[in-house]
């Protein structure tokens, strides 16, 4: 799946059956469903993929000092750029992690 795909599979009202744990927060996340998503990242606590979305999410909340602290745990920086381009960032990153790891898949 590439961006493009990931991006049009959110007029369905369920993700596809073949993302990640991370995969899924973002897919949820980019519904305006942060309730969904940060379930999502507290699933894998500890996995750099989801803490790195974790981070995200609380950086879209507006909770900074908790973002940071969850970046620091993704090993990232808090990016400056906007959140919808750090959204696109992450999730291109995470599908071509997938695609070239399919131990990242949830089955």
């Amino acid at each position: 799946m590439n961006f493009a795909e990931f991006k049009h599979s959110m007029i369905n009202a369920q993700p596809p059956t073949d993302l990640s744990t991370a995969l899924n927060a973002l897919w949820y996340a980019g519904k305006n469903d942060w309730d969904k998503a940060h379930d999502y990242c507290q699933q894998e606590e500890g996995q750099h993929e989801s803490d790195w979305v974790h981070a995200y999410l609380h950086r879209e909340e507006g909770d900074l000092p908790n973002a940071g602290y969850w970046y620091r745990r993704a090993e990232r920086e808090m990016p400056e750029n906007s959140l919808k381009e750090e959204w696109a960032e992450i999730v291109t990153e995470l599908l071509n992690q997938q695609q070239s790891s399919p131990e990242f898949v949830n089955n």
